[in-house]
């Protein structure tokens, strides 16, 4: 599941070095207020800076143990104790709240709003982060100036709030449309497996009354049949058992069996009729393969979605779409990659934005297969996609 609201490295990189830049500013604000003797800070100034700069670092890494609920509770109770023991103890004289403290409860609010799953625990986190964000003025007194700003506060904590209830919302979204992809990927899968079996049990049907009518005139041809039957049958066999796990899981024009190369090259060759230049290169040891129906119409299923993206994505980019076999342990591997280049004019937004479910489905149906799929940027800036499917058989002779 990828509920999070997708953004680039790039765009991840740059809120990441802003934040950091922000919070360090901030921390130098902090440290010439209270170094500043006019500024009112007391004795004990050193302990604010100190849980700012911690409460700080508890929002870097937020991938990282302990979790956003750990963080946020000890950050805010952190907070609180700060607060009661400096008007315990201070006798009201430290007059600096702490700017990089406040930024830390803020974006530390928003993130629990946003990401913490259980709805009772993130709104308990979400209040005592609030409370102890405006509470942070009354460290310097509970006159009227003070109390003023506390209210002020009230606005910061809720459009922090309201900020990360969107973002919560997004997620929440993107989440319910990744199931329906992988759900309608499923059932077209099993619609396919379907149409597979059948074709199977059809085909056993018709090499048994065969060996029937002829195993009294010419009993030596019954033998293949019998074999031609049992290798129907097993790889019946496995498209059922791949049909009733893609049925059982709960977390496009497809090609037709036996012509899997004339398919990709019919594809490739309309890609190419673009005005960008596509070609298909089929290693001599993948013609003597035999594949599994279901993994011809993925193979073609990829090759596919791959193309659409470079269509959509990297407008003028070429293309190169790659078939070989490979060995893994003591099978072979049917490999297939597309790469393409760098894009040679600018991706405008494509229509229907930028969701990223394409490869989604894409893997939840290689997966079913028993294949693997990876994707990733290019060292000259380009893009790859590449799969790994298991094969039947390689035809004898063939240089597999």
């Amino acid at each position: 599941m990828e509920p999070d609201t997708p953004l680039s490295p790039a765009v991840r990189r740059l809120l990441t070095g802003l934040l950091v830049t922000g919070l360090a500013l901030l921390w130098l604000l902090d440290l010439r207020n209270s170094a500043d003797p006019s500024g009112g800070a007391g004795p004990l100034w050193p302990l604010p800076m100190s849980f700012g700069t911690l409460a700080a670092l508890a929002l870097l890494r937020p991938d990282r143990r302990p979790g956003p609920e750990v963080r946020a509770g000890a950050v805010a109770l952190g907070s609180l104790a700060l607060t009661a023991g400096l008007l315990l103890f201070q006798r009201l004289d430290y007059t600096q709240m702490g700017l990089l403290e406040t930024a830390a409860l803020l974006v530390l609010l928003v993130r629990t709003t946003r990401r913490v799953r259980q709805p009772a625990v993130a709104v308990a986190l979400s209040a005592a982060l609030g409370v102890a964000v405006i509470a942070l003025p009354l460290r310097a007194g509970a006159d009227m100036g003070v109390l003023t700003f506390s209210f002020v506060l009230t606005f910061a904590v809720g459009g922090s709030v309201g900020l990360g209830c969107y973002l919560r919302l997004l997620d929440a979204r993107r989440a319910r449309a990744i199931t329906a992809v992988r759900h309608n990927e499923r059932l077209e899968l099993a619609r396919d497996l379907h149409d597979f079996v059948a074709h199977h049990v059809t085909g056993i049907i018709v090499h048994a009354n065969a060996a029937l009518m002829i195993q009294e005139t010419s009993p030596e041809q019954v033998k293949p049949l019998l074999e031609g039957i049992s290798r129907a049958g097993g790889e019946t066999l496995d498209s059922m058992r791949r049909l009733v796990r893609v049925l059982r899981e709960e977390d496009h024009e497809a090609a037709r069996p036996g012509e899997l190369l004339t398919e990709l090259d019919r594809l490739v060759g309309a890609f190419a009729g673009h005005g960008t230049e596509a070609r298909l290169d089929v290693g001599d040891a993948v013609r003597g393969v035999r594949l599994a129906p279901e993994v011809e119409t993925s193979v073609h299923r990829v090759v596919q979605e791959a193309l659409t993206n470079v269509r959509r994505h990297a407008p003028g980019a070429d293309v190169a779409v790659r078939l070989d076999l490979h060995r893994q342990g003591d099978r072979h591997r049917l490999r297939v990659e597309v790469r393409n280049t760098t894009p040679t004019a600018r991706a405008t937004a494509p229509a229907g934005g930028r969701g990223g479910f394409g490869l989604v489905g894409l893997r939840e149906r290689v997966e079913a297969v028993e294949g693997t799929l990876t994707s990733g940027r290019t060292a000259d800036g380009g893009w790859s996609v590449s799969a790994a499917f298991p094969v039947l058989s390689t035809v004898e002779g063939s240089p597999a």
